[in-house]
């Protein structure tokens, strides 16, 4: 444990009960410590593998609630709504609203990368989630503060079916498992502005044609076809 006269145990003191997080809880000071160390800061010991732990973790929270609390939905909106709570956007929104950027130990030269701010939050919040996993091994320390956060989230994406990006979760789907994007082919049905089903679209993956959709876009008909794709992928695997 950081020794209680470090100064950086009253700033990481204070982060956990920003969070909150209860006082007696058996937190790794150390863990936490790296979660928050970039790795310009030190080479040597920085956030990169509990960032990778932290991966997992805000995968396994957020599934957990969707399963919990929208059993009827498909897997593949699982997937989709999932894409975007652990996209770097939304998990450094949720950093900069607990001012992760404070407790953040990075060399003057990053924090002059305005471009790199928002992947920096990201990683160092699943940093941290991994730290916090590891104190327990389980999500008691995690999901009671995280939860409220992505609840919000589900409602508002949910409230528009249009921010349910199907695409990019096909993408995360394929990336993960073969390193490789899955193509769209798109052909325009009718010239009827206004059709809901003016383009049709195909997407591809490794030869294999894997849904079909139609949409009065050419976006909106590559949703589709990805959320048939995603259906039929997460069904069979």
């Amino acid at each position: 444990m950081i020794n209680s006269h470090h100064p950086r145990q009253k700033q990481l003191q204070s982060l956990t009960e920003k969070l909150p997080i209860p006082k007696d809880a058996p937190i790794n000071w150390n863990l936490l410590d790296l979660a928050l160390t970039h790795p310009t800061f030190s080479t040597t010991a920085n956030y990169e593998q509990l960032e990778f732990v932290g991966d997992s973790v805000v995968r396994l929270a957020s599934s957990q609630l969707l399963w919990e609390n929208y059993p009827s939905l498909h897997v593949g909106e699982f997937a989709a709504i999932r894409s975007i709570l652990v996209s770097d956007r939304s998990l450094a929104q949720i950093a900069d609203s607990y001012s992760f950027s404070r407790y953040l130990l990075v060399a003057k030269s990053a924090v002059s990368d305005k471009a790199g701010r928002e992947s920096r939050l990201a990683d160092s919040f699943e940093a941290v989630l991994g730290a916090l996993y590891l104190s327990t091994h389980n999500l008691e320390l995690v999901r009671p503060w995280l939860d409220p956060h992505f609840s919000r989230a589900i409602a508002e994406i949910r409230s528009d079916p249009a921010r349910q990006n199907y695409k990019a979760a096909l993408q995360e789907w394929t990336q993960g498992r073969y390193k490789s994007l899955p193509q769209y082919k798109v052909r325009e049905a009718n010239q009827n502005h206004g059709d809901r089903q003016r383009f049709a679209a195909e997407v591809w993956f490794q030869g294999e044609n894997l849904g079909c959709g139609k949409g009065p876009s050419i976006k909106a008909a590559e949703q589709e076809a990805a959320k048939e794709a995603l259906e039929k992928l997460t069904i069979n695997n």
